[in-house]
């Protein structure tokens, strides 16, 4: 969109005060994960930050909560905001296993899966059912509960801040600059967590930014924050909560599994640069 001097100055204005007040809150609970136990609290805790320095901003700028995109969105952008991240979480696994960078799970771990879904009870399971079971929980249920966490980062990010990029930046510029924000938010939880740093900084980066195109493009078209959301939580559910499990690491090749993993950076770049022609194609 193009604005005139004062209303670009005006935009920066309120996206550095945004960020100012993201990063004052944001580090008191990345300490706390780094420092503290139990860390998960301060996860969640953490996730909700860009929320409320978005409400804190948007108070600051005497502007209603309301100008957020809250409607629900149609059906259709529901339905790809599920099926897209779900879809690029299966084909990396899928040329994980077919490229032997790691195997399917056997039985027992299977098993151990389930017991830690607190499946074991229900009759005489069975892996086969075990895996079933597991995939529709988490696919439903864990997805769902997923929302309640990721929901305060997407106000933050879908919500507010690609919108108030919108005024000053193009959907590349603001995809690019949005995602880079997002993925470097997450720099002290990688810094402690990492096993390779460099390598994950580098993964994470790109899946990130790939999905911020994905998920503009998706936020612009469909004038609702609900796809977003949506989208983040299946995404966290399929890459951590279920094919992790139902995959045997193989020795030497630990670099390319999971969410950190360079197959995964490989599929979400191929879908964000997609989702990158479309959205430059329909000028979103």
């Amino acid at each position: 969109m193009k604005q005139n001097s004062s209303e670009r100055k005006e935009a920066w204005n309120t996206i550095f005060i945004f960020l100012g007040i993201l990063t004052v809150i944001s580090s008191l609970f990345h300490y706390a994960i780094v420092n503290l136990y139990p860390s998960r609290i301060y996860v969640g805790a953490l996730m909700w930050c860009p929320a409320i320095a978005a409400i804190i901003t948007m108070k600051l700028k005497r502007r209603p909560i309301s100008s957020i995109p809250w409607k629900w969105a149609d059906g259709k952008y529901i339905r790809m905001s599920y099926f897209i991240p779900a879809m690029y979480v299966l084909i990396t696994y899928i040329l994980i296993w077919i490229f032997g960078l790691g195997g399917l799970s056997n039985e027992e771990n299977i098993m151990e899966w389930a017991t830690e879904l607190e499946l074991v009870g229900i009759g005489t399971l069975k892996p086969t059912f075990a895996v079933i079971i597991g995939v529709i929980l988490l696919g439903t249920v864990g997805v769902i509960r997923s929302m309640a966490t990721v929901l305060g980062e997407e106000i933050g990010w879908r919500g507010f801040l690609i919108y108030e990029s919108r005024k000053v930046l193009s959907f590349t510029g603001v995809s690019l600059f949005v995602g880079f924000i997002w993925a470097f938010w997450h720099w002290p939880i990688l810094l402690y967590y990492s096993e390779n740093v460099t390598l994950e900084f580098i993964t994470f980066f790109v899946f990130v930014i790939s999905m911020s195109f994905i998920m503009t493009y998706y936020t612009f078209k469909s004038k609702s924050l609900w796809p977003a959301v949506i989208f983040h939580a299946v995404s966290n559910v399929y890459i951590q909560k279920i094919f992790p499990p139902l995959t045997m690491k193989i020795e030497g090749t630990e670099h390319w599994l999971g969410e950190n993993g360079i197959m995964f950076a490989i599929v979400t770049l191929v879908f964000g640069m997609y989702y990158w022609y479309k959205g430059v194609k329909e000028k979103v």
